[in-house]
């Protein structure tokens, strides 16, 4: 092992380093998958709004999806440099960028469809209204788009559409849900509706 390491190049080590790190904070990532709501999972941009998939409604830039980025790519350029001329090695770059790019995908539509799985499935909409969330994915003004949100409501934790009459919502923001149409929540910030504080209070089935 010692001597398969030495004789590797500088830029097969970085490969090798990096694909060890990703591989075991990947592992991590795929435990802590299967005991709580997708590992709590971060925006890395910390706002929001430059890492939405605006079809899905999923953050493209994930801790997950970025750890299957560097864990595929890595092993693949390190794969590709065994099997070329040390002067060829440029070509790994490209063949990791390609590989980490795919995994990168794959990982982002694992999340869009396990999240719709445990969406709104039976939710009985109607009984949401007057419940607080929480924003997961910013909301535009005036109802000129949708963004998500996040509650708890029969048990379980959910993600809903959600649009909204007043300004601009940002990720994280408490707000309360006013109405409902077509499967999609109409929403206010809390602090517009101090009048009802209804409690966040998961829904009876």
């Amino acid at each position: 092992m010692i001597e398969w390491y030495s004789g590797l190049t500088v830029l097969e080590q970085i490969y090798f380093w990096l694909g060890i790190a990703a591989t075991v904070f990947l592992i991590i990532q795929i435990v802590m998958l299967c005991f709580t709501s997708f590992g709590g999972d971060v925006d890395l941009d910390g706002d929001g709004d430059i890492d939405v998939d605006t079809d899905s409604g999923v953050s493209i830039f994930t801790v997950k999806s970025v750890t299957a980025f560097f864990a595929v790519g890595s092993w693949a350029g390190l794969l590709t440099c065994a099997l070329i001329a040390q002067n060829l090695q440029w070509v790994s770059i490209i063949v990791a960028l390609v590989a980490g790019s795919a995994a990168f995908a794959v990982v982002v539509l694992l999340l869009r469809f396990l999240y719709k799985m445990q969406s709104n499935g039976n939710l009985q909409l109607d009984k949401l209204v007057g419940k607080r969330a929480t924003v997961y994915v910013s909301i535009p003004e005036n109802r000129s788009g949708r963004g998500k949100i996040t509650m708890n409501a029969q048990g379980k934790f959910v993600e809903l559409d959600a649009m909204t009459d007043g300004e601009r919502l940002s990720v994280d923001d408490a707000v309360e849900i006013v109405a409902t149409e077509n499967e999609c929540m109409v929403v206010a910030r809390v602090s517009e509706n101090v009048e009802n504080p209804e409690t966040d209070t998961p829904v009876e089935g």
